[in-house]
């Protein structure tokens, strides 16, 4: 227990002694942390618009107007035992109809050329529990004999599929694309915040050779003279740290709410369990970088 009060004494003693250096090093982690910080909260929501775009991914698959009811029925519950199929329901004519008419209630002028007749096809629609999954659960139906026996397109089945091939397949691009991109930026600057605590604390450590060497003339041991860098170090991440978690809490109840009435159309609420474990780990995240970036700096320039 002396020891580590000894560790925290000198810790601020260094804070202190070393103030332009201090001030650099807690500056430079609370950026970091801070753009860590943002990253991850613009990631979550990044991630829940894409998660609102993937969940509106679904099939249509339309039948001919001669199928019979036990047959539609008989295909509804095949499908619904697919792999990633969550929902199974069916339209049909009557109801498509109403549904276009609703969709066009701004054009009338096109619910008049129909002269009452009623050109769309009855249609089975396919609700996915995993998006990504989209392909494989067509490819099922489209090979199924069922379905090909009851398609409006017997001829090509393929035909009777919507579900914008390769929009989807562009859209799964992206969405993997962008998840890949915010990874690699948050171990970017988890790298560039590590190299700058390594360089902060080798700075305070030459500027204090001549004391280390007296403490190692008088006998004492490598990890008594490692604990107040070490200390330090974890000083420097833990307050730079708290203030990247003060300006996000700042961000979080002005700057988000803006936002959200400016973009009520997309999802961009995050939940306050996100927000909680983003701070966690940004503490964590400091503590390991001060502690870590502290003891490679002193292995390698004092070979302690």
């Amino acid at each position: 227990m002396s020891s580590l009060l000894y560790f925290i004494r000198e810790a601020f003693k260094g804070l202190a002694r070393h103030m332009s250096t201090t001030v650099g090093s807690i500056i430079t982690i609370f950026l970091s942390l801070l753009i860590i910080g943002v990253s991850a909260i613009a990631g979550t929501i990044v991630q829940n618009i894409m998660n609102s775009i993937e969940d509106e991914v679904s099939i249509t698959a339309y039948v001919s107007d001669d199928a019979d009811e036990a047959s539609i029925q008989a295909m509804e519950e095949w499908i619904g035992g697919l792999e990633g199929v969550s929902n199974v329901t069916f339209t049909n004519k009557d109801q498509a109809l109403e549904d276009f008419k609703a969709s066009m209630s701004s054009s009338p002028e096109i619910i008049d050329q129909l002269d009452g007749e009623n050109p769309l096809p009855a249609s089975i629609n396919v609700e996915l529990s995993d998006p990504q999954l989209v392909s494989d659960v067509a490819a099922s139906i489209q090979a199924s004999e069922d379905f090909v026996a009851i398609c409006d397109n017997p001829d090509d089945p393929s035909d009777s599929l919507k579900y914008g091939q390769k929009t989807v397949d562009r859209l799964f691009s992206l969405t993997n694309t962008v998840r890949y991109i915010g990874y690699a930026l948050i171990v970017l600057l988890v790298v560039i915040a590590f190299i700058f605590i390594n360089n902060t604390v080798r700075l305070a450590i030459l500027a204090r050779r001549r004391e280390i060497s007296i403490m190692r003339l008088v006998g004492a041991s490598n990890g008594f003279i490692r604990g107040p860098f070490l200390m330090e170090g974890a000083l420097h991440a833990l307050i730079g740290a708290v203030l990247a978690i003060v300006c996000l809490e700042l961000l979080r109840n002005f700057a988000l709410p803006m936002l959200t009435n400016a973009l009520m159309w997309l999802p961009i609420t995050v939940a306050g369990s996100t927000y909680v474990m983003v701070y966690v780990g940004l503490l964590v995240a400091g503590l390991l970088i001060g502690v870590i970036g502290a003891f490679f700096a002193m292995r390698r320039y004092l070979k302690i």
